[in-house]
């Protein structure tokens, strides 16, 4: 059974920084693509940060130069580092992992609140 599991989310005021965590299990860690996505009130999911199986680290160009994804495959846990935060980045932010080299159906953790005050 596949588990995805963040954690770190919570209130923080402008300028704040968070890491969130997402703890991988039931997969082959190495094989999937990870990647962090948000969705606020009334708006789409949208995608944050993804670390691809080979390389190549891609960003929002909303979050770049403040987020950072990284993984450690040790551990089967990808974080995204959130520095600067502003409150246009309140949403609920979402881990996905996909499997590298097909049209596959991701799977997705259940969400953590993030939450940053003006």
């Amino acid at each position: 059974q596949v588990q995805l599991v963040e954690s770190g989310g919570g209130l923080v005021q402008s300028g704040g920084s968070l890491r969130l965590s997402c703890a991988a299990s039931g997969i082959t860690f190495n094989n999937y693509d990870m990647s962090w996505y948000r969705q606020a009130p009334a708006k789409e999911r949208e995608l944050v940060a993804a670390i691809p199986v080979h390389g190549g680290k891609t960003y929002a160009d909303s979050v770049k130069g403040r987020f950072t994804i990284s993984k450690y495959n040790g551990k089967n846990t990808v974080y995204l580092q959130m520095n600067n935060l502003k409150p246009e980045d309140t949403a609920v932010y979402y881990c996905q992992a996909k499997y590298w080299s097909a049209s596959t159906t991701p799977y997705w953790g259940q969400g953590t609140q993030v939450t940053v005050s003006s």
